[in-house]
């Protein structure tokens, strides 16, 4: 028989529990909240990819190695793209090395990049490796400007055509985004492969200096039987920098905007833009759309108002979708979010920073 303080006993370590389960739930709440930028250092043109374990891989133009197992929290991995040798072979022939892009096929990860003098002397290097930390070795030069005659032959994405197999690339800036046919293994061109011309117009400083019909850091994503091509235009380097977005039933185009005007001549709709004065400014450049738990997540880069110039720290916010299968933001997209949490409805209504504090 128990007495009544053998009972109270009992109450006491069971509210103890509940207390104990309450308070682990609310740290789990707290933690599962991200703020912006989620990688504060330098992440301009983000790639990811994902290991064999689950977890996350990411790289950009700064070339470090990161890595999270929730897509939200990185941390360096201390690796790099490149060993030591090969980034001091790749600099004796060019200036820049910018905007990766790492695919996945079979049981290996290629790398796709941009290496850049001038405008018209830049070119897209394909590299492999059997480990999702690098690094890329066994390289060669892709497609080069001067033998296409395509300006700005950067920013890099292969993606595989779901209903007939084939692999593309699609790539470019100021002279137009282009797509063309890959081998299987995706090392080189295909047999006969051609140029064909998907989205934007050739900016020049006397056509279009805005760039406001430019672009560049294209990516794809599937859904619900469409093709969207996701892409950045404006300045890279000002709040004029955006993504927009077209869609197309197949991934040979034609992509329209919302209003059924083409992309390849310069059209698009906006997803996420900021305005002068915003202190997060410039969102751009895009990585792959990231599905979680049912919800996607876009990732890219943003200038911070009075932060180091270019530096272009990694961000990343909800995507949703309305009733007629277009992608939007928080707020309308205008506006760079401070905060979200992966997987719930409350990113809808996270706070935006739109001017400086």
């Amino acid at each position: 028989m128990h007495t009544l303080d053998d009972l109270m006993s009992k109450l006491k370590l069971a509210l103890l529990a509940v207390l104990a389960f309450s308070n682990a739930y609310c740290v789990l709440a707290e933690t599962s909240q991200w703020t912006n930028p989620v990688w504060p250092k330098p992440c301009p043109d983000p790639t990811f990819w994902r290991a064999p374990d689950g977890t996350w891989r990411a790289a950009s133009t700064a070339q470090s190695i990161l890595k999270s197992s929730d897509f939200f929290r990185w941390e360096d991995t201390g690796k790099r793209l490149f060993t030591k040798e090969e980034y001091a072979r790749i600099r004796k022939d060019w200036t820049h090395i910018w905007a990766p892009d790492v695919f996945k096929l079979g049981d290996e990860y290629l790398l796709f990049v941009s290496f850049v003098n001038r405008l018209e002397d830049s070119a897209i290097a394909v590299y492999s490796s059997k480990d999702p930390e690098g690094p890329f070795t066994d390289g060669h030069i892709l497609t080069y400007g001067r033998d296409t005659g395509i300006y700005d032959t950067i920013d890099p994405e292969a993606v595989r055509d779901d209903v007939t197999g084939d692999l593309w690339l699609f790539f470019g800036s100021m002279g137009k985004v282009h797509r063309v046919k890959l081998a299987p293994d995706g090392r080189s061109l295909a047999p006969g492969a051609v140029y064909e011309h998907m989205a934007g117009v050739h900016g020049t400083r006397d056509n279009n200096p805005s760039r406001s019909k430019v672009f560049e850091g294209s990516y794809l994503h599937r859904r619900n039987g469409w093709w969207y091509l996701f892409a950045s235009r404006g300045r890279y380097s000002d709040y004029s920098y955006a993504i927009v977005v077209g869609r197309a039933r197949t991934l040979a185009g034609p992509f329209l905007d919302r209003k059924g005007r083409p992309m390849k001549d310069g059209f698009a709709t906006t997803v996420l833009s900021s305005a002068k004065g915003d202190h997060f400014f410039g969102p751009g450049h895009n990585g792959e759309i990231v599905t979680i738990d049912g919800h996607d997540y876009l990732p890219f880069h943003c200038h911070i108002q009075n932060a180091t110039p270019n530096q272009r720290p990694l961000f990343i916010q909800e995507l949703f979708w309305d009733d007629e299968g277009w992608p939007y933001m928080a707020n309308g997209g205008k506006g760079v979010l401070t905060s979200g949490r992966p997987s719930s409805e409350t990113s809808r209504n996270a706070s935006t920073v739109s001017t400086q504090p």
